[in-house]
């Protein structure tokens, strides 16, 4: 089992903290896992993006030239991103904040995920990272959600300790977008 991927958006969307779920999750299966954070100025508002590689075997580099995968949550991360995405690969969108029109890409799998949205029905749009989160699991399978959900503390930190039940929700409903039909916005290219 071998899988890597790009997450990128802007500071403050919680770019980081899908990373660090991820990670915690595979750690929490025994599997391998690298986590690279992009230390650039990153602020609310700002750029952010990190790299994953969880493999089933040790890791020879945390560095991705062409990922697999990506998660890009805004239009100058689909700019910058979609390109390096190997042909065949899979890109979710947080499509509240991608048209689908800035996809300029064939040759890959596109999943548009109205992040935003859900995770406003969940109750704050703080966490639109967790519904992208829970759709790149459901549709790779890289971690189980139950690992995932028993990460969320960790990858989210103590200070943030009171969106934590939100923080599972967004997740679950992630999942459910990706299992249930919604996803007109599956798309393969």
């Amino acid at each position: 089992m071998y899988q890597d991927l790009i997450i990128s958006g802007f500071g403050g969307q919680g770019v980081l903290v899908i990373g660090r779920l991820l990670s915690y999750a595979a750690m929490r299966e025994n599997k391998y896992v690298t986590f690279l954070p992009s230390y650039g100025p990153i602020m609310r508002g700002g750029t952010a993006h990190c790299t994953v590689v969880i493999s089933s075997r040790p890791i020879g580099s945390p560095i991705i030239q062409k990922p697999l995968s990506a998660i890009l949550m805004n239009v100058p991360s689909v700019l910058k991103f979609e390109g390096k995405v190997k042909h065949g690969g899979l890109v979710l969108y947080n499509s509240d904040l991608v048209d689908r029109t800035m996809s300029k890409r064939g040759n890959m799998e596109k999943v548009f995920v109205p992040a935003t949205t859900i995770a406003q029905k969940v109750g704050s749009d703080r966490v639109a990272n967790m519904v992208l989160a829970g759709a790149f699991i459901e549709r790779t399978k890289v971690v189980s959600f139950d690992s995932a959900s028993a990460s969320i503390l960790e990858a989210v930190g103590e200070r943030h300790r009171d969106f934590v039940h939100l923080d599972e929700e967004a997740l679950r409903r992630g999942v459910e977008f990706v299992r249930s039909g919604m996803s007109a916005g599956l798309k393969k290219d």
